[in-house]
């Protein structure tokens, strides 16, 4: 009980206080609509505002109970996954709506009354607690000095963490007095705290260090503070001379300078926060705590030291009344009250009233921090680290100090006196109620909120273990096989301990497992199977060592491994144990995993049953829970990177080289590869069956036809089934249906050469693979040569009038041709889809045994482990060496090695290429290494493939289309094994050459210097014999000076023999300047890669990297080393639901309605995550678009704004989406009239493209376009066509010379040229864009006879302009000149412009027109639903819905 109770004080405090305050702090959407009624409109820095009303959450002006009615059915727009069915939405539309009106409850207002302020109104939600108003008082600028309070209604205490529903007598205009309380220790101690913290409140600091959850944002830096506050400003945007336009030289088209300061311009806010807005100059505790016996019994809690700004040294005591002067002094201890003692109950009115400094300054400070956007100050969930910083100065700070070197090492201030116990609270809160909405909300606010404290003190932990701050539980092993315990978390490092890992690959294999355990443990936390639990674990890479920290089961340090483990194996397979409910628990995760239920032999030659693979250990804790953990094997091993004796791949595998030798047995194929491989399997045995129906049915028709025209059955003439000898390259090959007419199926081998030869499709996956093998009794083929016959294939009925002929389309998909033939396609597919149903339902007696054998073919072909269903499963423990199968089993055997060599096969036949398609056609658009790792994911390839995908783009044909794509590979393949190398490197390191070692590494690695030298600490050669002594402490050891004796040339070796054993790839250089020559790389975009992916943290200052005579960096110049953290991310299920179905509303072009889902996601979300989120900047990116579509421009700026300081916050300040989010802040700012913001805003997105990735980027076009057109709006002609040539010339390069994007951009610069008379230049670019137009559209199109209109246009002021010239050659100065048009552009124009180019179109539409589209949305989800796919959709149908109603291209 007193667990439970210990667990939901926890909760409370950590969990439920959260969303006042964010609300109060105007977040959008949380707990509520996304701001509040205030009666005098009152707002964080004090201005007055108009609130949206309660009852209008959306923005689109949809009331709250239209907003549930879409929510309440967003669950229903979600299309559960089709092969696994394993999504429980529970409760259906009502219970979801009267859910979501909990939540929207409406709020109240009450009065606050605070000793020495004036009562204020406090707008109040039913569902908060008194707790949350306690932290909207402890932030509000006339209340935040106050901590120990209380509040009273009527003279009545209330309960901290009672709802405020739950109060008697509490209703609107209620009267609540703040009430201060005495203090205790505790009290104290955090009254000091949240002074220290508002003293810090503009420091940068912690950002930098990387502490706290707080990071870095720079945006107020180019808006000028809030961009809300914009009236003053709207006007002098808008007028054109006082715009200064012109861009810093770095930023210009054609600049091969890349500075590094740019990166962290300097907030003015910083700058005085060092000298005029210093309130303390030091504020510490006094050496004479604690207070002796006597003393604490006259009220003395601690004693505080002070020197003011005016030189004044104090001694203060905090007592249970309040803070005094004492008599003090740094040597002699007298605690008896200072005359005057100015008693106070706050340390700031103290302060204030002994220093007048403090006073003015302290004042002034909070006033700036509440002008902060709240974006600016809240903590991130996780941790965020910069790689550049400047110089800090180091100040005194008594908190940072007690937080380092007191027992809160392993203590949580929040809960006194004790550690917190990680596993029971991760575990309590998976076990909280989750039948509706609300409830599910909770828990997993709950959930997230443990995780991220959790990953935080697993972080702390992991960096104290390896700095030495940690004592082994088995100090006398050697130091690599030693393990902590430390805050109640377990901590191991990644080295092969007792040669555990040794048949599978020694260090290589420790290193690996703990990544593989780690993506298990998401596994099964996403599927959340009730009963089944997990252990909390965190990855954390630091100093060169792999330390995994992991929760730890109640008990299992009490008693041996063997005795504990019940299913499993502890011994890779040697011996193996099950138990009953482990398998029941296992099996409810096996049809979303996709794992197969099998049975092993056990070392007594016994069947053992399992669901998972052998190294899954089942534990059952003391407290009774079942645990598994050790889930390294949760996936299907990769069979292009396991060799196997006596195995062959698929010869699509054996072309490129596989299988191939890698450091390690453990490769396995990644979830995202397993679902994809589902999804694409599930597609052919739903069109195999759909032939062999529609087969079915033309022999019953010809049937029919022949009795009908004869009165006699029709004869059958078949050939008996035999294989078809191949002729002029198209095999054809049999499939008999029992008794039934032999159906030959024509297997297309011919690839589409079309536009992208690159982009392999789905139908080449099986192609050439495997060779057609004909069982005995019925003479079918074997699952893969179905496969790729149905799905490449043409089905033509010999004996009847239904000829169908399937063609390939360009990207794979089969399409059938003419009207009749699609809708007997579609019945076909219907059929299927409510057959396999069907079966799968019931037993099937009712089903027919024709059909019946029709499922029992498909599931054969596509290697279903069931007969009646669609069911593809994989066995993780195949070629796991050491496990052993039943004689049983062999067929299932079998045909599990077949399916994951089909897998391996799929992916690279399939997924690289179809990554490479998207590539080529800008679907995905990798800038640096984070996103190409996120794309290669995001299709389930590994990064080992990395290699295998650089050599697919170089035999492209269109390579010079990927070569941004390539050039970004090949970064991230150097960087990676650069990392590999520095990794060992840093273990061989001591701390004191920590600095020294990092700077030799990186000079080696980047700079032009040839003789790289290590510059060791002067003490560090002369006292070798004591290092020797100390060389153990650390983990690992060695040579503590080898390190130095690394060359440029010595590394550059080894990063090339690194390339080809890990990615099996050929590097041509020896030398980082070879690398910039041969690939086109950036050096500080190589020092950004590996600085992130080493937690290197260096100087802000510029390098010269290509210095001959010095090298770039000295050891000053590194400043920190960071940790580098894998964890687990809890996903709000219910908030992302509602989200995508926003998203699908919106691509249907039903805007209001997705809007009103995506407000209502976004509500959801910050009940989840809080405010700050990855997830809610994509929510608010885009309602900012949706705003904006819908005329809503204010608006779409304010989300818009939120959503740039989000990312910054939470993804850092130079990320990829980062650029991004400023480019679309950038033309709401313009669309607002804040056109010199519009312009600073671009020319930062484009400084930090630069940085990321170099100029040679297809993105890049679209911001020079956005840049180019800004600029021609302000008539800044020169400076526009450096840009949009730019643009053009990109645009050229990698859309090609028939692209419709090229068009557009002759189009901008031909507008240019007109503004500035150059008519020769304008028209010569608008016939190129018109030649494009009319090829590409046609002659009737719109576009085309837009630019045939402006051809004309032009052509006459060309000739007008050659006869005014004419005029003045001949007459002189007596020449009557006609007035020419010179028309500078319109806003209007330029915005159009702008919103065609980022994606926007806008086009009026009758009402007629809306019915039409509406019931043509209809029609095309019917078909949709019915089986038919969108490429066959949009192939019947000629209508483009982006072209009938304002729509966002670039949703995602």
């Amino acid at each position: 009980m007193m667990i439970v109770k210990y667990f939901y004080f926890i909760y409370y405090s950590l969990i439920l206080v959260l969303p006042r305050i964010c609300w109060f702090l105007r977040i959008p959407g949380y707990e509520k609509p996304t701001d509040f009624d205030s009666k005098e409109g009152e707002t964080l820095d004090g201005k007055e505002t108009t609130k949206a009303s309660l009852k209008d959450p959306c923005v689109c002006g949809h009331s709250a109970d239209t907003s549930v009615m879409n929510g309440g059915g967003a669950h229903n727009h979600l299309e559960e996954s089709k092969q696994d069915g394993a999504g429980d939405t529970d409760g259906g539309e009502d219970s979801n709506e009267q859910e979501v009106i909990v939540i929207q409850d409406t709020g109240f207002t009450v009065k606050i009354q605070a000793p020495g302020t004036e009562p204020f109104d406090l707008q109040v939600s039913p569902q908060e607690m008194v707790q949350e108003i306690h932290q909207v008082l402890m932030d509000r600028e006339d209340t935040c000095h106050r901590t120990c309070f209380s509040l009273q209604l009527d003279g009545n205490v209330l309960d901290n963490f009672a709802e405020l529903k739950s109060i008697e007598g509490l209703q609107e205009g209620s009267l609540l007095k703040v009430v201060e309380e005495p203090y205790t220790v505790r009290e104290a101690r955090i009254h000091v705290r949240h002074i220290r913290d508002l003293l810090k409140s503009l420091d940068p600091s912690d950002a930098y260090n990387g502490v706290d959850c707080n990071s870095l944002s720079f945006l107020s830096v180019f808006t000028d503070g809030d961009l809300g506050d914009s009236g003053k400003r709207k006007k002098k945007g808008s007028e054109l001379e006082q715009i200064d336009c012109t861009p810093p030289e770095h930023i210009l088209p054609g600049s091969k300078e890349r500075p590094l300061v740019p990166l962290q311009p300097q907030n003015k806010d910083w700058k005085v926060i060092m000298t005029p807005l210093q309130c303390l100059k030091v504020l510490t505790m006094s050496g004479w705590n604690p207070p002796p016996g006597n003393r604490k019994m006259h009220g003395d809690l601690l004693y505080l030291y002070m020197v003011t700004v005016e030189e004044r040294h104090i001694s203060i005591t905090a007592s249970t009344r309040g803070f005094y002067l004492n008599q003090s002094t740094t040597y002699t201890f007298n605690p008896k009250p200072a005359n005057p003692s100015f008693l106070s109950h706050s340390l700031v009115e103290l302060l204030s009233q002994i220093s007048p400094a403090f006073k003015k300054n302290f004042t002034s400070l909070q006033k700036k921090r509440v002008q902060r956007h709240p974006f600016e100050r809240i903590a991130t969930p996780f941790q965020v680290y910069s790689w550049t910083a400047p110089m800090v100065d180091h100040a005194m700070d008594c908190v940072r100090a007690e937080d380092a070197y007191t027992s809160r090492l392993g203590y949580e201030e929040h809960i006194p006196g004790q550690t917190r116990d990680w596993n029971e609270e991760l575990q309590t809160t998976r076990e909280l109620a989750r039948k509706n909405l609300p409830e599910r909300l909770l828990r997993e606010r709950a959930i997230f909120k443990v995780h991220s404290d959790f990953a935080a003190a697993a972080t702390r932990g992991s960096m104290a273990v390896i700095d030495g701050n940690v004592m082994a539980i088995n100090p006398g092993e050697e130091t690599r096989m030693q393990m902590f315990i430390w805050n109640n978390i377990f901590f191991s490092l990644g080295f092969d301990v007792r040669d555990h890992y040794r048949e599978l690959g020694g260090d290589a294999a420790a290193h690996a497992a703990p990544t593989n355990d780690l993506n298990g443990v998401r596994a099964y936390g996403a599927v959340d199977v009730e009963g089944l639990y997990t252990l909390g674990t965190v990855v954390v890479d630091y100093r060169g060592y792999r330390v995994t920290a992991q929760s730890i089961i109640p008990g299992i340090l009490e008693r041996e491994q063997e005795q504990s483990v019940i299913y499993g194996s502890i011994d890779f397979g040697k011996t193996v144990v099950s138990h009953g409910k482990y398998l029941d628990l296992l099996e409810k995760t096996s049809r979303p995993l996709k794992v197969q239920k099998h049975n092993v032999l056990n070392e007594k030659d016994e069947a053992v049953e399992l669901c998972s693979s052998v190294e899954c250990k089942g534990i059952i804790g003391n407290d009774g829970r079942h645990y598994i953990l050790d889930l390294l094997r949760t996936f299907p091993p990769d069979l292009n990177f396991l060799p196997v004796e006596g195995e062959q791949l698929l010869p699509e595998c054996l072309k490129q080289g596989f299988p191939r030798q890698h450091r390690h047995r453990l490769a396995c194929l990644r979830q995202e590869l397993i679902e994809a491989f589902v999804e694409h399997r599930y597609l052919l045995f739903m069109k195999m069956a759909a032939l062999q129906l529609m087969q079915q049915k033309a022999h019953k028709d010809s049937k029919m036809a022949a009795l009908t025209e004869t009165g006699s059955p029709a004869p059958v003439a078949n050939p008996p089934c035999t294989e078809a000898p191949e002729s002029s390259g198209t095999s054809t090959e049999t499939i008999t249906h029992g008794n039934s007419d032999t159906v030959p199926l024509a297997a297309q081998t011919k690839a589409s050469s079309d536009a992208h030869p690159a982009a392999a499709t789905e139908d080449s996956m099986n192609a050439d693979a495997v060779k057609a093998q004909q069982t005995t009794e019925t003479g079918s083929l074997t699952a893969a040569t179905t496969a790729r016959a149905v799905d490449a294939g043409v089905v033509t009925a010999t004996n009847g009038p239904l000829a169908h002929v399937a063609t390939e389309s360009q990207n794979g998909e089969c399409l059938l041709e003419g009207k009749a033939d699609v809708e007997d396609g579609i019945s076909g597919l219907a059929q299927a889809k409510q057959l396999a149903e069907s079966l799968a339902a019931d037993d099937g007696s009712g089903i027919d045994p024709k059909s019946r054998e029709v499922v029992l073919n498909a599931c054969k072909a596509v290697g279903s482990i069931s007969n009646t269903s669609f069911d593809i499963r994989f066995n993780p423990d195949i070629f796991s060496p050491g496990v052993r199968f039943p004689e049983d089993s062999v067929d299932d055997i079998q045909k599990q090695k077949q399916l994951l060599k089909d897998a391996a096969a799929f992916l690279v036949s399939c997924q690289i290429p179809s990554l490479i398609k998207d590539c080529l056609d800008h679907s995905a658009l990798p800038m640096d290494g984070a996103t190409l790792t996120e794309a290669l994911h995001q299709r389930g390839i590994n990064v080992r493939y990395l290699g295998n995908v650089l050599e697919f783009v170089n035999k492209t044909p269109a390579k010079a289309q990927l070569e941004h794509f390539y050039r970004i590979g090949i970064s991230e393949l150097i960087t990676r094994c650069a990392k590999h190398i520095f990794k060992t490197y840093l273990q061989g390191v001591e701390l004191s050459a920590l600095s020294a070692a990092v700077s030799h590494f990186l000079n080696c690695f980047l700079s032009s210097f040839p003789d790289a030298v290590a510059h060791l600490p002067a003490d560090e050669l002369v006292s070798r014999r004591k290092n020797r002594k100390r060389r153990n402490r650390v983990p690992g050891g060695g040579d503590n000076t080898a390190w130095a004796s690394l060359t440029p040339s010595e590394l550059w070796k080894n990063i090339v023999s690194e390339a080809q054993s890990y990615y099996h790839f050929t590097l041509h250089c020896e030398s980082a300047d070879q690398v910039v020559e041969e690939y086109g790389l950036q050096k500080i975009t190589l020092l950004r890669e590996i600085s992130i992916k080493a937690g290197i943290q260096i100087l802000i200052k510029e390098y010269n990297f290509d210095s001959r005579h010095k090298p770039t960096f000295t050891e000053e110049d590194i400043l920190n080393i960071f940790p580098v953290v894998k964890h687990v991310n809890p996903k709000a299920s219910d908030a992302f639901h509602f989200f995508q179905s926003g998203q699908a509303k919106v691509q249907q072009g039903f805007l209001k309605e997705g809007c009103e889902l995506i407000n209502e996601a976004l509500n959801l979300f910050n009940n989840v995550y809080g405010a700050m989120h990855v997830e809610i900047c994509a929510c608010l990116r885009l309602l900012a678009r949706l705003n904006y579509i819908m005329g809503d421009h204010p608006e779409a700026l304010s989300n818009q704004q939120k959503a740039v300081l989000m990312s910054e916050r939470v993804l850092g300040i130079e990320h990829p989406n980062t650029i991004q989010e400023y480019m679309h802040l950038a033309l709401y700012c313009f669309a607002n009239g804040q056109l010199s913001t519009a312009l600073k805003l671009l020319y930062r997105a484009r400084y930090l493209m630069l940085l990321v990735c170099g100029e040679d980027h297809p993105e890049m076009a679209l911001l020079d376009s956005n840049i180019g057109l800004v600029l021609h709006g302000v008539m800044e002609y020169d400076l526009s066509l450096r840009f949009l040539e730019n643009a053009l010339a990109i645009n050229s390069k990698y859309h090609g010379p028939r692209s419709l994007k090229l068009a557009l951009s002759h189009h901008l610069v031909a507008r240019v040229y007109e503004s500035k008379a150059e008519f020769r230049s304008a028209l010569q670019h608008e016939k190129e864009g018109y030649t494009i137009y009319k090829n590409q559209v046609g002659e009737a199109h719109e576009k085309t006879k837009e630019s045939s209109e402006y051809l004309k246009y032009l052509t006459q002021q060309a000739v007008a302009l050659q006869r005014t010239m004419n005029e003045i050659y001949k007459n002189g100065s007596n020449a009557s000149i006609m007035p020419l048009k010179f028309t500078a552009p319109s806003m209007a124009s330029v915005l159009e412009q702008l919103n065609i180019i980022n994606g926007i179109i806008f086009i009026p539409l009758s009402q007629k027109d809306l019915e039409n589209l509406k019931a043509e949305v209809q029609r095309r989800q019917q078909l949709q639903e019915s089986g038919k796919s969108m490429e066959e959709l949009s192939e019947d149908s000629p209508l483009q819905l982006e072209d009938k109603i304002p729509m966002d291209i670039n949703i995602d």
